[in-house]
């Protein structure tokens, strides 16, 4: 390498040369995106991670350096000396940076080769994702995915700063953890010098960072490196970064106030974004009432409307039996949704039961008359009525689905916001933050048949709810609080329980024994023993918040090397075997397949 590139030294990034430049000799290096040989003329973008730039070669006057540049491929690696030079006014190109400009090339040298790329490295591949992260090194350097990374960058420069600004040390903790079985898997490590134990990867530094407050450092914070062996989804991975932070001596106002702090600036800073602050809080009831989320997106409307009283009296056994025994009947309207055929109808229907839903009623409201699933099981009277509390208007179309209040939540919740994407009525450029706060501080599962902590056994409960944590669980609140994005739950903490004696009530409402507390969180609870300042914090996703800041989809394309839905690494093929001695030494056996 050295010797290829004897005698030159880089003077620019590509995406740099500017007309400011014109006159003066450069020094450049990259890829080639792209040649075109005219006969006498041969072009080559020039591409880095800044942008193209175009080079010139002029076969007349430099027919050697011509020649050579002829053999130059796709993603060839180039140096090249040349002068900065105005392009033709008919050949300046307004939608590059560098369009105003060339570069006339009087020195080429070829450093590395390239086979032809089995992926395109274009601004918009049309390559499949599983190409994608096959040949992930090629995919990286598209502008699309350099763009997200350097954002993604930014974010968290922009993360450290304001938070040092605002009293905050970045303290590292541990990846090698005790495993404290609490919510997802865990990734264990077996442990070579202690056999037959593990570690376990951090799931998040709750633990330590709790300690740290014990310990006196008052604000932390870290841009976290997290684990959790689950179920993957568009916005989840196996491994996930997280912007974690920690106060002491606070209450629930003191970290939104410092978090609405950090989200206002880092939209400016990186997206010259306005966000007006204090946002929207909304109680969990409310946000469950209103939206059937507790992570709504809240650009547009479509609330649910719960007509149970009704329905509960109404001639459907179906609506009638659903409120009897407990459950409940709510609605929500799609404007100009009568105009549907009974097909995209249906589609609407099998929608629902895809999120755990029976089926919809529905409704298309006419001028005179009405087209309906439930025409003949209800009175035209009973039929005008949930019309009229509905508050819908000629040409919408009401969607109704009852059972248990959690389903009737998640499938109309679910429902409004496939509603709202047909109809497209979602605003693409906007930023719609809030607040859930209040939300349950225990959570019943079915299939442990027990409650378990909605978030975590830390969870401070509200003050006027701490005497129904034994006697009336279902009905305690935390002093919990998420931050909400256009849908997505941004971040989300908590204050926590730092009295010994409340703590041990927690543990004991969750069914956890004192030796079985002992066990798992002992170290902790050792330390709350000497003496704790009362604290609280929270932690964002970070990969999360860089694919709604970039307008991504999916936070594959917001991360350098992710996993796919099997948490298997393409690129690498990662999980694999490892060899009979690794495992001899870390004293475990794996079955043979058959």
């Amino acid at each position: 390498m050295a010797d290829t590139m004897k005698g030159l030294k880089r003077s620019h990034m590509n995406g740099l040369v500017n007309a400011s430049l014109i006159g003066q000799e450069v020094v450049l290096a990259g890829w080639c995106a792209k040649a075109r040989n005219l006969g006498s003329l041969l072009f080559i973008d020039l591409r880095d991670r800044t942008g193209l730039v175009q080079l010139v070669f002029d076969g007349e006057s430099e027919q050697a350096l011509f020649e050579k540049a002829s053999t130059v491929r796709s993603e060839y690696v180039l140096m090249v000396k040349g002068a900065v030079r105005a392009r033709a006014a008919e050949a300046v190109n307004k939608n590059m940076a560098t369009g105003e400009v060339e570069v006339e090339v009087k020195d080429l040298r070829i450093l590395s080769v390239s086979d032809t790329p089995p992926i395109q490295v274009t601004e918009n591949p049309t390559t499949s994702d599983v190409n994608r992260l096959k040949y992930r090194y090629l995919d990286l350097r598209t502008p699309f995915m350099q763009n997200n990374l350097i954002l993604r960058h930014k974010i968290a420069k922009t993360a450290r700063d304001y938070y040092e600004e605002n009293g905050f040390l970045e303290i590292e903790t541990p990846i090698l953890n005790k495993s404290t079985p609490e919510g997802a898997r865990d990734y264990l490590v077996p442990s070579r010098v202690h056999p037959g134990k593990f570690y376990a990867l951090p799931q998040s530094p709750q633990l330590f960072k709790q300690l740290l407050m014990a310990s006196g450092y008052d604000r932390y914070m870290q841009i976290a490196k997290c684990f959790r062996d689950e179920d993957l989804r568009a916005d989840r991975q196996p491994e996930f970064t997280q912007i974690d932070l920690e106060m002491s001596f606070v209450d629930i106002d003191d970290v939104i106030s410092v978090n609405e702090g950090f989200i206002k600036t880092v939209f400016k800073k990186v997206l010259d974004v306005e966000v007006e602050t204090p946002f929207v809080r909304m109680p969990y009831k409310e946000a469950m009432a209103r939206f059937g989320s507790d992570k709504p997106d809240i650009r547009f409307g479509l609330e649910l409307n719960d007509i149970s009283d009704f329905a509960g009296k109404c001639g459907f056994k179906v609506f009638s039996d659903a409120v009897a025994q407990g459950g409940a009947v709510r609605l929500v309207v799609a404007p100009g949704g009568a105009a549907f055929s009974r097909k995209e109808i249906d589609k609407l229907t099998e929608f629902i039961k895809t999120h755990g839903g029976s089926g919809m009623a529905w409704i298309a409201v006419g001028e005179t008359e009405h087209r309906s699933s439930v025409g003949k099981v209800l009175t035209p009277e009973e039929i005008e009525e949930i019309i009229k509390l509905s508050d819908a208007k000629v040409g919408d179309l009401i969607c109704m689905v009852c059972g248990k209040s959690n389903v009737v939540y998640t499938t109309l919740g679910a429902l409004r916001c496939h509603l709202a994407e047909k109809l497209d009525l979602i605003p693409k450029d906007k930023f719609a933050f809030l607040w859930i706060t209040e939300f349950p501080l225990f959570e019943y599962s079915e299939e442990e048949e027990r409650f378990v902590a909605m978030h975590h056994p830390f969870t401070m409960p509200m003050d006027e709810d701490i005497e129904y944590i034994e006697s009336d669980p279902g009905r305690a609140r935390a002093k919990a609080y998420d931050i909400v994005l256009n849908g997505y739950e941004l971040g989300g903490g908590s204050i926590r329980i730092f009295d010994r004696d409340l703590q041990a009530r927690m543990f004991k409402a969750l069914g956890l024994s004192d030796e079985v507390a002992q066990e798992r969180f002992g170290f902790l609870l050792e330390a709350f023993k000497y003496g704790t300042p009362p604290h609280g914090g929270m932690a964002y996703g970070l990969d999360r918040l860089v694919m709604l800041m970039t307008g991504c989809d999916n936070i594959r394309d917001t991360i350098a090397f992710p996993k796919v839905q099997n948490a298997s690494c393409l690129l690498t093929g990662a999980p694999d075997v490892v060899d009979e001695i690794q495992l001899k030494e870390l004293n475990l056996s794996v079955p043979k397949e058959e």
